[in-house]
């Protein structure tokens, strides 16, 4: 993820060079890329592009395998405990919260959230002069992959939960926009350690909340990835495995589209395993 990003810049500095006008964000393909055969291009510029464009689809193919593989992995064990509780937290999807549980292991080995976030390296570091010190950026020290998944779910979940986007809003007050995500990145950690540790649901949100993150997530898994589930099952399944929601018959965060759950009676026929969860 991090080279694709990395190939994506690198386009856009040339475009940004030259004051060409181009699609911003992500969205490079055949409608879009027409300024890359401007005049105000070198031939060096439009042979680099081209390798860029090419080296761009290669890491989509790449990643769209990856996430294949994830996409089966997160509903089998060990993997579907603890991502129970990752995919109710806001901001997180598959991949975010895989490559979380990946770079963490056993949560035990962490005694506190501040053990976790040291971990991680989003810990605010020390500069020292003299005799004395001053606080500086993150430290950076710890698993790069995980300080990557926190800060992307930390981008997603300022625009999807109230209360971080107030949170978010908050620290923009008084510092950078980066420096704000990072600090919601260091939150939803902390979050992650209490959800795993005490495996209790997320008090933020609604459990009706929480079952349309569980519904979104069966969209972005097919029929063999949700063991022969069916989106509805699959989003009732994990509210059971997390012991809620028993009463919810519908989705209904959108009035104008509501989704409806299947019955727990229904689930029960289909994993009679699930009598056995507390």
């Amino acid at each position: 993820m991090e080279t694709h990003t990395q190939i994506l810049n690198r386009m856009h500095s040339v475009a940004h060079r030259h004051h060409l006008q181009h699609e911003r964000g992500k969205r490079f393909n055949e409608k879009t890329i027409g300024w890359q055969k401007d005049e105000r291009l070198s031939k060096l510029e439009q042979f680099q592009l081209s390798l860029e464009m090419e080296n761009k689809d290669y890491i989509e193919k790449q990643i769209e395998r990856m996430s294949g593989v994830v996409r089966k992995l997160c509903h089998q064990k060990p993997w579907a405990d603890d991502m129970t509780y990752l995919m109710q937290l806001p901001g997180f999807g598959v991949l975010t919260a895989m490559t979380v549980l990946a770079a963490i292991g056993e949560i035990e080995r962490f005694e506190t959230p501040k053990h976790l976030a040291s971990y991680s390296g989003l810990t605010p570091g020390l500069e020292q002069s003299g005799t004395k010190y001053r606080g500086k950026g993150i430290t950076k020290e710890g698993r790069r992959e995980l300080r990557w998944a926190l800060v992307e779910a930390a981008q997603m979940a300022v625009k999807s939960d109230p209360l971080l986007k107030m949170k978010f809003q908050a620290f923009q007050k008084r510092m950078h926009r980066n420096q704000a995500i990072v600090a919601i990145a260091r939150h939803l950690l902390e979050l992650v350690w209490y959800v795993l540790t005490r495996r209790q649901p997320y008090r933020g949100f609604t459990h009706e909340r929480i079952a349309y993150k569980y519904l979104t997530w069966a969209w972005r898994m097919d029929e063999a990835a949700r063991d022969g589930l069916t989106r509805q099952q699959f989003a009732r399944y994990y509210l059971m495995r997390l012991g809620i929601g028993h009463d919810l018959t519908r989705i209904a965060i959108n009035p104008k589209h509501p989704r409806k759950l299947a019955s727990e009676a229904e689930l029960l026929a289909l994993r009679p395993e699930l009598n056995h969860i507390e």
